[in-house]
């Protein structure tokens, strides 16, 4: 008998300032967790900005050269002044 697959709970990681020594600390904190350590008045949390990569080089590089080659005929087929770029 086959064991199921664990259940895997993701939660956020906050970026937590000491306020007693200024000390940053990255937490892996529920939002409960979270909200109970604010509370305390011992940390503030640091507002940042998403710590992920979503796209890495233009997008045209990632198309297939069939959608290049629809794109080459769209600005040869645009006229002088065209803002096509292939």
């Amino acid at each position: 008998m086959s064991t199921p697959p664990k259940k895997v709970i993701m939660m956020p990681t906050y970026t937590m300032i000491n306020n007693d020594t200024g000390e940053e600390k990255e937490m892996l904190l529920s939002l409960s967790e979270r909200d109970e350590l604010l509370s305390g008045g011992t940390h503030t949390q640091k507002l940042s900005t998403a710590k992920f990569i979503s796209q890495h080089g233009s997008t045209l590089s990632q198309t297939s050269n069939g959608w290049k080659e629809v794109l080459s005929k769209v600005k040869s087929g645009s006229g002088r002044d065209n803002s096509v770029h292939d």
